[in-house]
């Protein structure tokens, strides 16, 4: 196990569970059908925390590439190892998607709506209107580093021991399990929380790869990329002006 192999399984693990809910929630007979928001949102945190359980012993745990940039902007990563971080994240989030559509492959054949289909693998909004969404994916994201930085300083973590891997892992799965879940409830509702780019377009990149019909909404896929880079970026940033 290396941080690549750790960031690629803790990602796909993130990956399967989320969008896993999804599937099971708007695909047809499923057992959780028409289960609700409760339902979709509580998984994902709970995803979170399978994730960063596995991961975060060895990576560190980022599974989000607005982690990576985030901490890396904030001088608690290093910036070289950036790219390898966010590779790995989205070959994980690639490889969970298509867990997900091979697990309800038959539901997904019965299931006529191909805009459930897509939300199986990718984000959208409620209201379509890209500034509002950029906005709710910037905010989003802004609440979920800023949050991790003040749960523990990761610095702290090094100073105790050099070798940690700082990551969300560095404050324990439990607290981050608590934050995403109460974004996806709190603010989840306009754009569907994706605050997370590998979370959404390595998924978009296999909704587009595997045989399920409809489009994959391209036009739309930059928002849940550069928002919650944007956020991260903002959040590293004010947190080290008022540190």
């Amino acid at each position: 196990m290396t941080p690549f192999i750790a960031e690629v399984i803790g990602t796909m693990l993130l990956i399967l569970l989320g969008n896993g809910v999804v599937a099971n929630v708007v695909l047809k007979d499923t057992k959780g059908n028409n289960s609700g928001w409760i339902v979709i949102t509580t998984a994902w945190a709970l995803a979170v925390f399978v994730g960063v359980t596995v991961a975060g012993p060895i990576s560190g745990a980022h599974l989000n590439p607005a982690v990576t940039i985030g901490l890396a902007t904030a001088g608690k990563f290093s910036w070289d190892l950036v790219p390898s971080y966010i590779a790995a994240q989205m070959i994980g989030g690639m490889l969970g998607a298509f867990l997900v559509w091979l697990f309800h492959k038959d539901h997904f054949a019965i299931t006529d709506d191909e805009g459930a289909k897509l939300a199986c693998f990718s984000t959208g909004p409620a209201i379509r209107k890209f500034s509002s969404n950029l906005i709710s994916e910037i905010i989003g994201t802004f609440v979920l580093v800023f949050t991790i930085f003040y749960f523990a300083d990761p610095s702290l973590s090094l100073q105790a021991d050099p070798t940690a891997k700082v990551g969300l892992g560095s404050i324990g799965a439990i607290p981050v399990t608590f934050v995403v879940w109460v974004i996806g409830l709190s603010l989840g509702g306009t754009t569907g929380y994706a605050i997370n780019p590998a979370r959404d377009l390595a998924p978009r990149i296999m909704h587009a790869i595997l045989p399920v019909k409809g489009s994959s909404d391209w036009s739309y896929a930059w928002i849940p990329v550069i928002g919650p880079v944007i956020g991260a970026v903002i959040a590293a940033l004010l947190y080290g002006f008022l540190k």
